[in-house]
């Protein structure tokens, strides 16, 4: 079986996501505002702007590129298959959407820590992963990884624990205690296959623990 992989994306080129999923195993389709279809067996939330700060009760206190309509789109698409069950794969600003979903806060600005977590091309950095998680299993308790993003996880949602932080705390990889749900703030799509870097791990496997999860079922 080769897994069929929904993307939904910000209406970008969406090159390094399709084929991180098809080096993996699966078959993608990305689509800017994709409709909730259960027909596929995973959702990738890829990365992006940032989301509109009321939907986690907050003013506008540094966002930028806030897309609406994307936000609603995504918030139904995570609604959907989380009660189906079917795995997440959640990247960078899907990594936010899903904390904001489970009803958690975000971080506007990272302030004085930007420089080590965004900058021109990727920025690389360690991250700790606690024990018994899945970033542990796969990459071991300390690792690179790259990062592109100003905002960050804050108050965390209902049923979300942090699998891993950047030394400065920044929470890098969310777990669900009952969801089949990988959420990571780095971009592994770019650091795999062709974009497969000598400073940071390889990013394809979490892309082939997804399309692992995605098979089982």
């Amino acid at each position: 079986m080769i897994p069929k992989i929904l993307i939904s994306t910000g209406g970008g080129d969406p090159a390094n996501y399709v084929n991180a999923v098809r080096a993996a195993g699966g078959e993608p389709a990305a689509a800017y505002l994709p409709e909730p279809d259960l027909s596929y067996d995973g959702l990738l939330l890829a990365g992006g702007g940032d989301m509109e700060p009321s939907r986690f009760g907050q003013e506008n206190r540094g966002s930028r590129g806030i897309d609406p309509a994307r936000d609603a789109a995504e918030l139904a698409l995570l609604d959907a298959f989380a009660r189906a069950g079917k795995p997440v794969l959640a990247i960078c600003r899907g990594h936010q959407v899903v904390n904001v979903w489970a009803g958690g806060g975000l971080i506007q600005d990272l302030g004085g820590l930007v420089p080590a977590h965004q900058r021109e091309g990727d920025a690389v950095h360690p991250v700790r992963a606690e024990e018994g998680t899945l970033l542990h299993r796969l990459y071991g308790g300390v690792f690179p990884v790259n990062s592109n993003h100003h905002q960050g996880v804050g108050r965390l949602g209902a049923g979300l624990y942090a699998s891993a932080r950047s030394p400065d705390g920044v929470i890098e990889g969310l777990e669900h205690e009952s969801l089949p749900l990988i959420s990571v703030q780095f971009h592994p799509e770019r650091m795999t296959g062709a974009k497969a870097r000598p400073d940071t791990v390889d990013g394809g496997a979490v892309f082939r623990e997804f399309l692992r999860r995605c098979a089982a079922r």
